[in-house]
C-alpha cells in the first residue's frame, strides 16, 4: 500500500487584508508521522495548518490531501462538534481515548466551567477518536497541566497518520517530530530531525550566508576603490593627452601627444578603470544576492513602580464556588508592592477564578493595574486591535515598538484583519506596559507566544519593580521570576484548598 502524503504544489497565499503573499512557491510533502510547523507568531503557521486541511484554498498552486483531516485550532471557545459523540461511544479507541485524556462524561454540559486545559484535552480527544488521515494541532499543549501534558503526549504518540503540529513547545517537538517546516516569510524551509536539529542547522545556514555575504562585500569595497584609483589615473592620462594650454609652436610637445594616440599607450588605463568598474560592479551585485534574514532587536523593558501603598490587596479568609458543585477554600491574602507571587495548582483547579475574584477586589488608579487573561476570544481579539489603531500617533509608536521587540512585524499586525492568538497577547502586553502599573497579573502568560517572546518577557519581568502575580505551570519561569507559591491542592476535587 503506497504511503500517503500532503503535497503542497507551489503554493501560494495571501489574505484579503494584506498587500502581499503571505505564503509564496510553497512545494513541500508531509508523510505520515509528526511534521512540526514553527516560526514566530503572525509567520503564517496557521495558514500552513488550514491549508493543509483544505480549510483555505490557496492563491495559487494546489494542496493534495488523502482523505479526511481534522484540525484543532488554538481557541478552545466552542464545544467540538464530536465530543457528545465521543463521550457515548462505546467503541475500544473511544474508551482508551477517554481514559488517556481524562475524559469526563459531563463537559459537554458545563463547558462554559471547564479550565482551558480542560477543554484542549477534550478536543484533542473528539479529533483523535475521528480517526482521520490527516490530524492537524495548533498549540496543543497550551493551558495544560504537567500530568495532563504527560498523557497528551503519549496519545499523540499512539496516533499513525498524517500530524502537523504547531508548536511552541521545544520539548513536544523535539520529542514527536521527524521533521519540521520553519516558516520565516518569504521564506519556507524544511528541513529533516526534529526542532532542535533543524533549529541547529538554519543557524549555522545563516551564520554561513552572512560570513559569505560580509566577504562578498569587503571585495565588493575594494575593487570599487581600485576602479576609483584606476579612473583617477586614466582622467590624469586624459589630461596628458589634450593639447589645450600648449603654444602653437610646440611642435615637440604635441609630436610626444600625437604619438601616445597613435601606440595607445595612454588609453589603455582608461580600458583598464572601465573593466574594473564592471568588476566592481558585478561584486556588488554578487553581495547583494547572498540573502541573510534580517535580524531584529529584541528586548522590552517593563516601565513599572513601586506602589506608595501598604498593600496592593487583602482578602478575608472564605471560600469561592467554582461550578458544579466545587469549592475553593482560601485563607486571609495579602499582597505587598514588592510581592512576587506564583500561583499553581492542576488544570481545572480553580486559579483563574480565583484571578478574577482578586481583581474585583483591587482598588488601585486606573492605569495602574495590567491584567493579561489566559484566553481571548475571536470577538475580544477584534476589539483590542480595533482599539491599538485608534491610539494617537506616539502612544501607537510606543505599542509598536514594544510589538516589535517580542519579535512581530508592526505593519502585517496592525494590516492583518484577525491577529493571532500569540499577537493579542503581546497587544495586550504592550498596552499594559505603556501604562507604567504599580501590579501586573499574568494568567498563564506564555500561552500562545513564541519561543523569543517568551525569552523576552522573562527578561523584562525580571526587571521589573512593581508587584507581579504569576499563574503559569512553566517551572522554570517561575523559579526565576517569583518568591512566594500559593498553591492549590486538594485529593478531593470538590473541595480545594489554596496554601500560602
Amino acid at each position: 500500500m503506497p504511503q500517503k502524503f500532503i503535497l503542497f504544489e507551489s503554493v501560494s497565499f495571501r489574505y484579503e487584508s494584506m498587500p502581499g503573499l503571505l505564503i509564496k512557491d510553497l512545494s513541500a510533502g508531509f508523510p505520515a508521522g509528526w511534521t512540526g510547523v514553527v516560526g514566530v507568531n503572525g509567520a503564517g503557521k496557521t495558514t500552513v495548518l488550514k491549508l493543509a486541511c483544505r480549510l483555505l484554498e490557496p492563491r495559487s498552486g494546489r494542496v493534495q490531501l488523502p482523505g479526511t483531516a481534522a484540525y484543532c485550532e488554538q481557541r478552545t471557545d466552542e464545544v467540538p462538534g464530536p465530543l457528545q459523540s465521543l463521550i457515548e461511544a462505546g467503541d475500544a479507541l473511544a474508551s482508551r481515548v477517554k481514559g488517556q485524556l481524562e475524559i469526563g462524561d459531563d463537559w459537554p454540559a458545563r463547558w462554559a466551567s471547564l479550565s482551558h486545559g480542560e477543554r484542549k484535552r477534550a478536543q484533542i480527544a473528539a479529533a483523535i477518536w475521528r480517526q482521520p488521515d490527516a490530524l492537524a494541532l495548533d498549540e496543543p499543549t497550551n493551558h495544560i497541566d504537567s500530568d495532563a501534558r504527560a498523557m497528551l503526549i503519549q496519545a499523540l504518540r499512539d496516533y499513525r497518520g498524517i500530524g502537523l503540529l504547531v508548536s511552541h513547545d521545544r520539548e513536544l517537538l523535539d520529542s514527536l517530530c521527524e521533521r519540521c517546516l520553519f516558516v520565516n516569510p518569504p521564506e519556507v524551509v524544511m528541513r529533516p530531525g526534529n526542532y532542535s536539529s533543524g533549529r541547529r542547522e538554519a543557524l549555522r545556514e545563516e551564520d554561513s550566508a552572512r560570513s559569505r555575504k560580509e566577504a562578498a562585500k569587503r571585495q565588493a569595497a575594494h575593487l570599487a576603490r581600485e576602479a576609483q584609483r584606476r579612473a583617477s589615473r586614466a582622467q590624469a592620462n586624459e589630461r596628458k593627452r589634450s593639447k589645450r594650454g600648449l603654444a602653437p609652436k610646440d611642435h615637440d610637445a604635441r609630436g610626444k601627444i600625437d604619438l601616445a594616440i597613435f601606440t595607445g599607450a595612454d588609453g589603455r588605463a582608461g580600458r583598464l578603470a572601465a573593466r574594473m568598474k564592471s568588476r566592481a560592479a558585478q561584486a556588488r551585485g554578487a553581495a547583494e544576492g547572498i540573502k541573510v534574514r534580517k535580524e531584529y532587536e529584541l528586548g522590552i523593558w517593563i516601565e513599572g513602580e513601586r506602589c506608595r501603598r501598604d498593600t496592593l490587596f487583602r482578602l478575608e479568609a472564605g471560600t469561592i464556588p467554582l461550578g458544579n458543585a466545587r469549592i475553593l477554600r482560601h485563607p486571609g491574602l495579602v499582597m505587598f508592592p514588592e510581592d512576587r507571587i506564583a500561583l499553581t495548582g492542576a488544570n481545572g483547579s480553580g486559579k483563574s477564578t480565583l484571578v478574577r475574584h482578586i481583581l474585583q477586589r483591587i482598588n488601585l488608579p486606573p492605569g495602574r493595574l495590567s491584567y493579561l487573561p489566559q484566553e481571548v476570544d475571536l470577538e475580544s481579539s477584534r476589539a483590542i486591535l480595533a482599539e491599538v489603531r485608534r491610539q494617537p500617533p506616539g502612544t501607537l509608536g510606543r505599542i509598536m515598538t514594544i510589538v516589535s521587540r517580542l519579535g512581530s512585524r508592526p505593519a502585517s499586525l496592525l494590516e492583518s484583519a484577525e491577529p493571532s492568538p500569540g499577537e493579542v497577547r503581546k497587544l495586550l502586553l504592550a498596552l499594559g506596559i505603556a501604562l507604567r502599573p504599580h501590579l501586573i497579573i499574568l494568567d498563564e502568560p506564555t500561552n500562545h507566544l513564541d519561543l523569543s517572546s517568551i525569552e523576552c518577557l522573562e527578561e523584562a519581568l525580571a526587571d521589573c519593580p512593581c508587584g507581579l502575580l504569576l499563574v503559569s505551570h512553566d517551572e522554570p519561569l517561575l523559579r526565576r521570576l517569583t518568591l512566594t507559591r500559593w498553591h492549590i491542592s486538594g485529593s478531593d476535587r470538590s473541595d480545594l484548598r489554596l496554601e500560602i
